[in-house]
């Protein structure tokens, strides 16, 4: 089978995951999705994955629908993989959020009619029907600088009467705990997930974005000695974090990493306890404005009171990553095309892609970025750092090279002619 030996190398750390008839299937579904320039249905990628045709196409399509693996026990061994390349030390920053993958057709398991974020606005709702997925990802720093990656290192598929995102949320992070028992995690989410700062995550801080309106309050005071009654749960109630905002005189400045460019805040800290998420735990506020004052101000919250606020507010900017791995799933590895509805098809569908969208990352921070130069673009001079569209188009290209040059001629003007179709091909959409 010919695949990259670099890529081979990544795939063969999960094959472990499935049964001897499925890997060969695996190996194949892998190179046609990478290398596919069109639609990537199941019976699209078949032409690049088994161009021999020597298994039925109705093989690959039960290896989605009815095959001998989990997406649970993929992204296990996935995730050692990337902690042992990538974060061998230190705490794991997790990103989280949820996004849906468009689908047609009425029967399409886990499926339902959830609201588009990016068409809807505050007076009009766009429903869409898909799957509402939620991944759990890594945060990398990559080693050309820049906006760091969201790489998925664990997955779930929310069903309408089954378990909230937030406990699935819960429960993605308390699998990484069990598969990582000697390292701590912070986890980063926008304030629809601020709810699991009140939750007892193992060995985790939770990092995310608080209500300008929330109810917050002072720690309960000592008891005095002889004080009849029982023990007051709550202090003061102090104003809510816009209205606090508007009080504060003294701000301090502060150097923020932002999505990889620096940048400067005034930030306003605080000790407090938010009564309605958690009512014994105080957490810290931190409030931030822009110098300029171009930007409205914002307030986090996180549950590690000896975090730097320029460390809050940056983490939570490093949070639109996620957003980046969202767009490039759909749009450049086509997640929501593959056309398989029943039993576990579209949700191993979803998970595959997310699995590849990481192993690709990977490839090419281990041996792509050193390996091949930016293309050159007339248009975007600025361009410092590789896109996602960069690194699959420079795995695809070794991928062709390997696949191509093995039939032809050792004739020069052949080989000119063969790279300049890679080239093609490897940009195709």
């Amino acid at each position: 089978m010919p695949i990259v030996s670099t890529l081979e190398a990544i795939l063969l750390s999960v094959l472990s995951v499935f049964t001897e008839p499925s890997r060969q299937l695996f190996l194949r579904l892998v190179t046609g999705w990478i290398v596919c320039p069109g639609r990537h249905t199941v019976t699209g990628l078949l032409p690049y994955a088994d161009p021999d045709g020597d298994r039925s196409h109705d093989a690959y399509h039960r290896f989605f629908r009815a095959g001998a693996w989990c997406t649970g026990a993929l992204f296990r061994a996935w995730s050692a993989v990337l902690v042992e390349a990538l974060c061998p030390a230190g705490p794991l920053w997790l990103l989280t959020d949820d996004t849906v993958h468009k689908k047609t057709g009425r029967k399409v398991d886990g499926a339902g009619w959830w609201r588009d974020a990016v068409r809807s606005t505050g007076q009009h709702v766009v429903y869409v029907w898909g799957l509402k997925i939620v991944p759990l990802c890594l945060r990398v720093i990559p080693p050309w600088g820049g906006e760091p990656l969201a790489l998925p290192v664990n997955f779930r598929l929310y069903r309408k009467g089954g378990p909230t995102l937030l406990e699935l949320v819960e429960e993605m992070v308390q699998d990484l705990a069990a598969w990582f028992p000697e390292r701590s995690f912070y986890l980063t989410a926008d304030g629809f997930y601020a709810p699991l700062t009140g939750c007892s995550l193992p060995r985790t801080h939770v990092i995310s974005r608080i209500r300008h309106d929330a109810a917050i309050f002072e720690k309960p005071p000592a008891r005095r000695p002889g004080q009849l009654g029982r023990t007051r749960k709550k202090g003061r109630r102090l104003p809510s974090p816009a209205e606090m905002a508007r009080r504060v005189l003294s701000w301090k400045s502060v150097q923020t990493c932002e999505r990889g460019k620096p940048r400067r805040r005034l930030v306003y800290t605080r000790r407090v306890l938010w009564y309605h998420v958690d009512k014994n735990r105080e957490m810290l506020l931190v409030i931030s404005r822009d110098p300029d004052g171009k930007e409205k101000d914002d307030s986090f919250i996180t549950t590690d009171l000896d975090l730097l606020p320029q460390t809050v507010v940056s983490e939570f900017a490093n949070r639109w990553p996620i957003e980046d791995t969202f767009r490039n799933v759909k749009q450049f590895l086509g997640a929501e095309q593959p056309q398989s509805w029943k039993d576990r098809g579209p949700e191993r569908v979803a998970g595959f892609a997310h699995f590849l969208y990481g192993a690709i990352w990977l490839w090419y921070i281990r041996h792509g970025y050193t390996s091949t130069k930016l293309p050159a673009t007339p248009w975007y001079r600025q361009k410092a750092t590789p896109s996602f569209e960069d690194a699959r188009a420079a795995l695809r290209k070794a991928m062709w090279y390997k696949r191509l040059f093995q039939t032809v001629p050792g004739h020069a003007q052949m080989k000119k002619l063969v790279t300049l179709l890679i080239q093609a091909l490897a940009r195709a959409a």
